[in-house]
C-alpha cells in the first residue's frame, strides 16, 4: 500500500473497529467471583490516598469525595505560585520533594514531609472511627520570605461521582448520596479568594500546626492525640518482624503510597508508582511487576495481595496472555506478554493463606496463558521472545509493536546486552534466540500450575502441564555448557551460544532444571565470582566483566529487585550447605543494598547502581517503585523459615 493518507485512514478505521470499547470487540475479561467481589468491596472503602494524581489527596470511598491539600506561598514576587498536590519522586529542579513516611495499607495512618521551593511541611492523617483528621505542621520557610505560606484544604467529587459541596461560616458540608460529611478547620480561615481551585475550600496561614477534621470539630491537641494512637497501631503492625521491622515498614509504606482506586473498572490496585500511572493516563499495570506487588502485599495485607494478582490476570488479552502492559482506556499490549511468574505467585499466596477460591478464580486464566507460550513462542523446541504485530486491537501510539524492540520488551529487560546481537525473524515476529531465563521461568510456571491443578482435582490438566514441563526441561538441558559451567542462551539461526551472562542464566535453578552439581558449579564459578556477579552490591543485571556493565543504564549493569528475587527463589530449591550459604548471602546483601537508600532517603528504587549501590545517580530509576522492596523481602522470608519449626 503506497498511499500514506489511505494507509492512515485504514489504520484509524481498524483502531476504531477493534478498540476495546467498540461493539465489534468481544471482551474476554473473566467475571469476578462472589468472593472476589466482596474482597474488592472491603478494600474500596473509607478514607485513603486513593487518587493517583497526588499523595496529598485524601478520598472517601465508595463516594469519591476528595480533600486536597495544597500550598500557597505569600509575598510579592512569585506569590502567584500554588502547589495543588504532590507526587513522590519528581526530579525536576523546581519540583516538590516528598519524603514518604509510614502509610498503613488501609490509610488509617499516613505521614510525609513535603519540601517545595523552601516551604517545608509535615502532613499527617489518621482515622478516628469513620472520620478523617489531617494535620499540617510547618517545618521551614524560604529565608527570603517574610510571610508564612498558606495551607489550602480544597474539596471536590472525583470520577464524576454525584455529590453537592457547600461552605458556610460553620464549615464545609458534602451531601453525598447516602450520607453527609462535615469538615471543620482548626485556627482561622483566611478566606483567601486568590487560590486557583474549584469547589469549596479552607485556607490558613501556617504559623503553627493547622488541622482539619471530619465529623465534628476537633482541636489541634485532639487531632494530635488521634495521630499518636494510629501511629502506635501502625508501628505495632511491623514490630512483630523484630530486627526485620524496617523491611516490613518499607513494604507497607511503598505499597500504601502506590495503591490507588482505579475508577474505570472499579477496583483497588497497586501500580508500580504514581508517576508511571499519571504518565500513562491514569494507571498502568505491568505483568510481572503486578504479580510481584501481590507477593509483597502478602507480607501484611491478604486482600491487597489477592487484588493485585487477580486484577492483572483479568487484563488477559483476547489472544489469551497476560499483557506486557494494560493502561487507562483499556489499551493493552496485544502483541506481547512479559515474564511468566503468575503461577508461582498464586501458588505462593495459596501456600500462605490456603484459600481454595483464589485458585479457582485464577486457574483457567493461568492455564490459558501457559498454553499460549508453547503455542506462540516455541521455536525448534525452545522458547523465545516475540511481538505479534498482526494482533488486534493494536495500540496505535506504541511504535514497538511487531518489531525487534517489541520482542525484547516482552522479556521485561528492555535494553539488556544479552539481546544486542540476537537474530530477529521479521516474518515470525520472534527473536531467534533460545532464552535460558524464559525457559527457567516457564518450567517453574508449569510445575506450579500442575500443583494448583492437583489441588483443584484437575487431573487431566495436571498431566498436561507436567508433560509440557518435561519437554522444555529436556530442551533446557541442551543449553548447559560444561566448559563454561553455566546454561547459555543460543542463537537459533547461527547455532552459537551467547557467553554474555545475566542473572537470568541462573534461572534453571528456579525450575529445578539444574542438577545439584550444575547448580553448585554455576554459583561457585559465576554468582560468587567477583569478576562477574559478586561484590559489595549484588546482583548486577550483566556480568561485571561485560563491556556493558560500565553503562549502568537500566538493564545494562544496574541491580534489580526481581532478578535478585528470582535467583533467590531458585536457590531455595537446593539444600547443599554451599547453596544454602549462597542463598543467605544473596538475601543479606540484597537487604543491605535496600536499606542503604531506604534509611537515607526513604526511597524504594526501580533499580540501583551495580558499582556504588546508589539509586539516585540516574534519572531513569523511579524513586518509589514497589518492586525494589523485593530486595528486602528475601530477608523476611529467611526470617520466616528460621522461625518455622519444620525447617530445623
Amino acid at each position: 500500500m503506497k498511499n500514506p493518507p489511505l494507509r492512515r485512514l485504514i489504520t484509524l478505521l481498524l483502531a476504531l473497529l477493534f478498540h476495546p470499547h467498540s461493539s465489534a470487540f468481544a471482551q474476554t475479561t473473566p467475571p469476578r467471583s462472589a468472593e472476589y467481589a466482596k474482597l474488592q468491596q472491603r478494600l474500596a472503602r473509607g478514607w485513603n490516598t486513593w487518587d493517583t494524581h497526588s499523595v496529598t489527596d485524601h478520598v472517601l470511598l465508595p463516594e469519591g469525595f476528595a480533600i486536597r491539600v495544597g500550598i500557597k506561598p505569600q509575598g510579592t514576587e512569585g506569590s502567584e505560585r500554588f502547589l495543588p498536590g504532590a507526587l513522590i519522586g519528581r526530579q525536576g529542579k523546581d519540583e516538590e520533594r516528598v519524603v514518604p513516611g509510614p502509610h498503613a495499607y488501609d490509610g488509617s495512618y499516613t505521614d510525609l514531609t513535603l519540601d517545595w521551593r523552601g516551604h517545608k511541611i509535615r502532613l499527617q492523617s489518621a482515622h478516628a472511627g469513620p472520620d478523617l483528621v489531617l494535620l499540617a505542621t510547618p517545618i521551614a520557610f524560604p529565608k527570603d520570605s517574610n510571610l508564612p505560606s498558606e495551607v489550602v484544604f480544597s474539596t471536590g467529587m472525583l470520577w464524576n461521582r454525584p455529590g453537592a459541596i457547600t461552605k458556610s461560616k460553620s464549615g464545609i458540608e458534602a451531601r453525598l448520596p447516602a450520607r453527609t460529611i462535615s469538615l471543620f478547620l482548626t485556627g482561622n480561615d483566611t478566606a483567601d479568594v486568590n487560590i486557583p481551585v474549584t469547589g469549596s475550600y479552607f485556607s490558613a496561614e501556617l504559623k503553627s500546626p493547622i488541622g482539619l477534621s471530619t465529623g465534628k470539630p476537633r482541636s489541634v491537641a485532639e487531632i494530635q492525640s488521634v495521630l499518636t494512637e494510629q501511629e502506635r497501631v501502625y508501628h505495632q503492625s511491623v514490630v512483630r518482624f523484630s530486627d526485620r521491622a524496617p523491611v516490613a515498614d518499607a513494604i507497607q509504606t511503598v505499597l500504601g503510597w502506590d495503591t490507588i482506586y482505579e475508577p474505570e473498572k472499579s477496583r483497588v490496585i497497586s501500580p508500580v508508582s504514581r508517576i508511571w500511572s499519571v504518565g500513562w493516563g491514569g494507571y498502568v499495570l505491568f505483568d510481572w511487576d503486578t504479580f510481584f506487588a501481590a507477593t509483597l502485599s502478602a507480607v501484611g495485607n491478604r486482600d491487597l495481595a489477592y487484588a493485585n494478582a487477580l486484577e492483572i490476570l483479568r487484563e488477559t488479552t483476547p489472544q489469551g496472555f497476560v499483557p506486557n502492559y494494560a493502561r487507562s482506556a483499556d489499551w493493552k499490549s496485544n502483541d506481547r506478554s512479559e515474564p511468566p511468574v503468575g503461577a508461582i505467585t498464586l501458588l505462593g499466596l495459596y501456600d500462605k493463606f490456603h484459600d481454595r477460591w483464589l485458585l479457582e478464580d485464577s486457574f483457567d486464566a493461568l492455564l490459558q496463558w501457559n498454553r499460549w507460550w508453547s503455542q506462540h513462542r516455541d521455536r525448534q523446541g525452545y522458547l523465545v521472545w516475540g511481538s505479534d504485530g498482526q494482533n488486534q486491537p493494536a495500540n496505535l501510539d506504541d511504535s514497538t509493536i511487531g518489531t525487534r524492540a517489541g520482542a525484547i520488551l516482552e522479556s521485561g529487560l528492555d535494553n539488556s546486552p544479552m539481546y544486542d546481537d540476537a537474530t530477529y525473524d521479521e516474518k515470525a515476529h520472534q527473536l531467534a534466540y533460545a532464552d535460558v531465563g524464559l525457559m527457567g521461568m516457564y518450567i517453574a510456571d508449569c510445575d506450579a500450575l500442575a500443583r494448583i491443578a492437583t489441588v483443584l482435582n484437575r487431573s487431566a490438566e495436571a498431566a498436561e502441564l507436567r508433560t509440557r514441563a518435561a519437554k522444555y526441561r529436556a530442551s533446557l538441558s541442551t543449553l548447559w555448557d560444561a566448559d563454561a559451567g553455566i546454561f547459555l542462551n543460543k542463537d537459533l539461526e547461527t547455532g552459537k551460544l551467547n557467553h554474555r551472562l545475566s542473572p537470568t542464566n541462573f534461572y534453571p535453578t528456579l525450575a529445578n532444571a539444574a542438577t545439584p552439581d550444575q547448580a553448585r558449579r554455576m554459583i561457585q564459578d559465576h554468582l560468587l565470582n567477583p569478576q562477574e556477579f559478586w561484590g559489595d552490591w549484588v546482583i548486577p543485571s550483566i556480568a561485571r566483566n561485560d563491556p556493558a556493565f560500565k553503562d549502568q543504564d537500566y538493564w545494562r549493569g544496574r541491580i534489580w529487585g526481581p532478578m535478585n528475587y528470582l535467583v533467590y527463589l531458585g536457590l531455595r530449591n537446593y539444600s547443599s550447605p554451599e547453596l544454602v550459604s549462597a542463598r543467605k548471602q544473596v538475601a543479606q546483601k540484597s537487604l543491605e543494598l535496600f536499606l542503604k537508600d531506604w534509611r537515607a532517603n526513604g526511597h524504594v528504587h526501580e533499580n540501583y547502581n551495580g558499582a556504588t549501590g546508589s539509586g539516585d545517580d540516574v534519572s531513569n530509576s523511579d524513586r518509589f517503585y514497589h518492586w525494589g522492596a523485593l530486595l528486602g523481602l528475601m530477608a523476611l522470608q529467611e526470617q520466616e523459615e528460621e522461625n518455622t519449626p519444620s525447617s530445623h
